[in-house]
């Protein structure tokens, strides 16, 4: 990250903020933390962070009321906000976006999965406001979009134009499965008839050419970049 990008960490449990805290430093973030919402609200007034991680069951003020506060805070109208939540149905997840969350992770939290998705909603982020950012890292994968570039572990690789779509589709959401249907969609268009073996082709040639392990397939929905 070029920027020390300030984040505000929200948990009422003291041991997970301090696991958090101590991963979000080592690479660079300037972290602060709240034990609950209404604390999370007084120290964003106070700090301004560029993003906030809220869990969501919190004892006073839970997340989802917290981010609906913190919306109605022109200072933080279009603050980056992801849930974390021990819960995983489908309905909490479409609270927390009605919310105004921006993603959504499930625990057990992954250090390194949380970090990706908020260096990936933070360099969108960037882009959308016209500043100097156009690379999705994934781990030892450097992927710059205006070069239409892949590097491992700085060497150059190639990939034809539908691959390459596919990788940063992929990692543009970090550990997100992709439905085949989403990618089918995103990449082919959804006027396009494409056979049902094409996608498969196109991630076995893309596994050939960065490696195996950064592509992982859910068997029967789809598939996801996995984070290392």
């Amino acid at each position: 990250m070029k920027e020390k990008y300030k984040i505000l960490l929200v948990d009422d449990e003291q041991d997970i903020l301090d696991f958090l805290k101590y991963n979000f430093e080592k690479e660079g973030f300037v972290i602060f933390t709240a034990l609950d919402g209404l604390q999370a609200i007084e120290v964003a007034k106070e700090n301004k962070p560029d993003l906030i991680v809220l869990d969501v069951m919190m004892p006073h003020l839970d997340g989802m009321e917290t981010c609906s506060l913190l919306r109605e805070l022109p200072e933080f109208k279009d603050t980056l906000i992801i849930f974390l939540t021990a819960r995983n149905e489908d309905y909490s997840e479409i609270a927390g976006f009605n919310a105004g969350a921006d993603d959504y992770v499930t625990k057990p939290i992954r250090p390194k999965t949380l970090i990706a998705r908020v260096q990936s909603l933070l360099k969108r982020k960037q882009k959308k406001e016209g500043k100097d950012t156009n690379e999705i890292r994934i781990g030892r994968l450097t992927i710059n979009l205006d070069k239409r570039l892949v590097l491992l572990e700085g060497k150059e690789i190639f990939l034809p134009k539908k691959e390459f779509k596919i990788l940063t589709l992929l990692a543009s959401k970090p550990e997100y499965v992709f439905t085949r249907e989403e990618i089918y969609s995103s990449i082919w268009g959804s006027s396009v008839i494409v056979g049902d073996r094409t996608l498969d082709v196109h991630i076995r040639k893309l596994r050939k050419n960065i490696g195996n392990d950064f592509i992982k397939t859910h068997k029967g929905i789809g598939y996801a970049i996995n984070v290392k």
